[in-house]
């Protein structure tokens, strides 16, 4: 089937049908007309070799000489004949009536007949019966007849006739000729087919292999032209589509490219929707905003085809009204500015952009700048008022024992030092964010320095009723680190997560290693920080709700430290928390700082 589906079976079938119509009309047209020739030919004989006998009786008359004569002709060119002066007075040119027609035929055959009773000339064919030892053979003859006058005037026939299987034979003969050369011409016809549609399709077929590869993404290959036909011009047409498909799809490419690198350098997520309201294309800020709001939802895969639902409505409204919205959302303490523009497909909304804005640094500062001064006196103010009003105490002899003046001098000295530690980690701070740290580094094995940690606070997290956990994997790999600085984020995570987790709760420390550094997790169980308050944890000044805190109250400092040291080691630090459920703060160091 698949033969004849293909161009060389159609051309070779059309070219055979085509050729075997003409030879079959041929053939009917050259068998009738050799038949009629060959018959026409046998009579032409006949009636001239007749004529010729009777010019010989007309001219020596009734007698012996005359009858060898027409026997001798007779005989000559292998035909019978017959003379007759009337029913009793005939002669064969035989000699002998065996195997001759009998004279009754002469006479009751009509057309015969005409011959002797009318004179006229008579050319015949039909079956007849020859007189064969008493039988009767039929056989098919063929029989002229012409009248004679004989020298003395008495008037008679002459009959010549033959069978038609001399004229059959020939015929049969040039029929073998003529189906013989319509069998050649058949085969040379359909190996010519097939030569030809051979060079016709082979370039097709090229044309076809490498379309497919072109279908591929293979631009470069082309197609091999050898004539200047229209196959020729089809395959210098098919390489120019080749050469400008390739360049279009290197200029597609190469401007995808730009836009992949746009999009991922842009500060403001990018987020591409299509008219399901599926998520299509998003750049790295687009991803941790939704990262971050898989995590609110308690979702434990990540499912970047889902929207918020604030984007979902606003997506709804883009495709309704068919024009750019703006919005709002808060994602895990964070603000985000949300312009969606629809993206339309000629007349029809295909789909929407949303460009999301993280205002969160910037509400942030405006916070800061109002709440810095508020933060530093509120700091400095208790510490002076208690230094003010205890030291007032003693100069105005209100403690009158020793005892009483101890106490006073310890309070005074303990909000001394509180100052002095406050304003040293202020001193710290400033430093580390002009960037004036100083890190000793040294090749660490990290699994054994927190083994190190853990075994620290073990005795603290005891005294406190609460679990402290270590799930440490092993690390092959030493990283190369600040230990000190280091064990302070440590210290600052691990002592925050126990003065904010409850009694019989539970601290984990966890090590694992990831790609190109490691990573480590401090996670509790303890009441968690606000989607309000989690935007400000790093900052200065930060501290939780006192109610919340297990009667040591911290300066607001130690996570601010906490991030500009991680700054410091080329690390990243993040926090993910859920109120009444718990933090997890996470601390990623790289193997290489340039990374």
């Amino acid at each position: 089937m698949m033969f004849w589906r293909s161009v060389v079976g159609k051309l070779w079938f059309t070219i055979l049908l085509l050729v075997s119509v003409v030879l079959v009309i041929l053939t009917i047209m050259l068998l009738q007309f050799f038949e009629g020739f060959y018959t026409e030919q046998a009579e032409n004989e006949l009636m001239n070799h007749a004529t010729l006998i009777v010019n010989v009786l007309e001219e020596e008359g009734v007698d012996e000489t005359a009858f060898s004569m027409g026997s001798m002709i007779s005989q000559t060119y292998e035909t019978q004949g017959l003379i007759i002066l009337d029913e009793e007075k005939y002669w064969y040119t035989s000699g002998d009536s065996q195997g001759e027609l009998p004279i009754s035929v002469f006479y009751e055959e009509e057309a015969l007949s005409e011959v002797l009773e009318l004179g006229n000339r008579v050319v015949t064919q039909g079956n007849f019966s020859l007189v064969n030892m008493e039988e009767a053979v039929q056989e098919e003859m063929m029989i002229v007849g012409l009248p004679v006058t004989f020298a003395d005037a008495e008037v008679g026939a002459v009959f010549l006739y033959q069978p038609l299987d001399i004229v059959n034979e020939a015929l049969n003969q040039t029929k073998n000729i003529i189906f013989l050369s319509a069998g050649v011409a058949i085969v040379l016809t359909t190996v010519f087919a097939f030569f030809l549609t051979s060079r016709i399709t082979s370039p097709l077929r090229k044309m076809r292999n490498a379309s497919l590869e072109v279908a591929k993404g293979n631009f470069n290959t082309k197609v091999p032209v050898l004539t200047n036909d229209e196959i020729g011009l089809l395959g210098n047409a098919f390489n120019r589509m080749a050469r400008g498909l390739n360049t279009n799809i290197h200029a597609l490419n190469h401007e995808k490219e730009q836009l992949s690198r746009i999009l991922s350098s842009m500060a403001d997520g990018v987020i591409t929707i299509d008219r399901y309201g599926t998520v299509m294309i998003t750049n790295p800020p687009a991803d941790e905003f939704l990262k971050a709001w898989v995590y609110e939802q308690g979702v434990k895969t990540e499912t970047a085809s889902q929207l918020p639902k604030k984007l979902q409505r606003l997506f709804g409204q883009v495709v309704q009204e068919e024009c750019e919205q703006m919005g709002e959302v808060d994602v895990q303490g964070r603000s985000w500015d949300i312009i969606m523009t629809p993206l339309y497909d000629q007349e029809k909304v295909r789909g929407a952009v949303a460009v999301l804005r993280d205002m969160t640094e910037d509400r942030l500062h405006d916070k800061l700048r109002k709440d810095f001064v508020a933060n530093v006196s509120h700091e400095l103010r208790t510490p002076i008022a208690l230094l003010q009003g205890y030291s007032e105490a003693i100069i105005d002899d209100i403690a009158g024992s020793e005892e009483e003046k101890k106490e006073l001098a310890q309070i005074i000295y303990e909000e001394s030092v509180r100052m002095k530690r406050l304003v040293n980690e202020l001193l710290d701070l400033a430093r580390m964010e002009a960037g004036h740290t100083q890190l000793n580094m040294e090749s660490v094995n990290m699994e054994e320095f927190t083994y190190r940690i853990l075994r620290k606070f073990k005795g603290l997290a005891r005294e406190n009723s609460i679990h402290m956990i270590g799930d440490i994997d092993k690390i092959d790999r030493l990283l190369k680190v600040d230990s000190d600085r280091i064990e302070q984020v440590f210290t600052n995570l691990i002592d925050n997560a126990i003065r904010h987790t409850p009694e019989d709760g539970q601290v984990t420390l966890r090590l694992e290693p990831v790609n190109n550094g490691i990573r480590v997790d401090v996670e509790d169980t303890g009441s968690g920080i606000s989607e309000e308050d989690l935007p400000f944890v790093f900052e200065r000044f930060y501290k939780a709700d006192k109610a919340r805190t297990r009667g040591r109250a911290g300066t607001g400092l130690g996570l601010a430290i906490v991030k500009n040291l991680v700054d410091a080691h080329r690390g990243k630090v993040s926090v993910h928390s859920k109120l009444n459920e718990g933090t997890t703060f996470s601390v990623f160091l790289p193997y290489d700082m340039q990374e």
